[in-house]
């Protein structure tokens, strides 16, 4: 009888491409700058930590083997990396920069937990630009 059974097909969830992931990673990155440059007056802890979010995402999105990289030094999969350390970073830069508790705080831990869903919402098996490994000397042992 198992051999006349209907097996309903598995959910799909749709993903997002290395290509949607580096638009909202320039995406963010703009905002976390914009966000740094007008809270530096304001709350220097916070700005330098939304300066520092910002250009981590830049520097990551230029050097990754993906569409938007510009100088593509590493994979998607080490990219993946370090959007989880920015996001840790965000997360966790409030408290470790002595401001958790005030209200600027709330924006870094929003933007860790958007991160952490564009990290799990991402096809990291995408394809990439770059065909022969040896292309990327920086993603060796990685």
């Amino acid at each position: 009888m198992a051999d006349d059974q209907i097996m309903a097909p598995e959910p799909t969830v749709p993903k997002l491409s290395p290509a949607a992931h580096a638009v909202l990673d320039y995406a963010v990155a703009g905002a976390y700058l914009l966000v740094g440059a007008a809270l530096l007056k304001r709350h220097r802890r916070a700005g330098t930590l939304a300066l520092l979010n910002g250009a981590m995402i830049v520097g990551a999105s230029v050097c990754t083997d993906y569409p938007g990289g510009i100088w593509p030094r590493f994979s998607f999969k080490t990219h993946r990396t370090l959007d989880v350390a920015q996001a840790s970073l965000a997360g966790l830069g409030p408290y470790l920069l002595g401001f958790g508790e005030d209200p600027e705080a709330s924006y870094f831990y929003d933007q860790a937990a958007a991160e952490l869903g564009v990290i799990v919402a991402t096809d990291w098996e995408g394809t990439s630009r770059m065909a022969t490994p040896q292309a990327r000397p920086a993603d060796e042992g990685v």
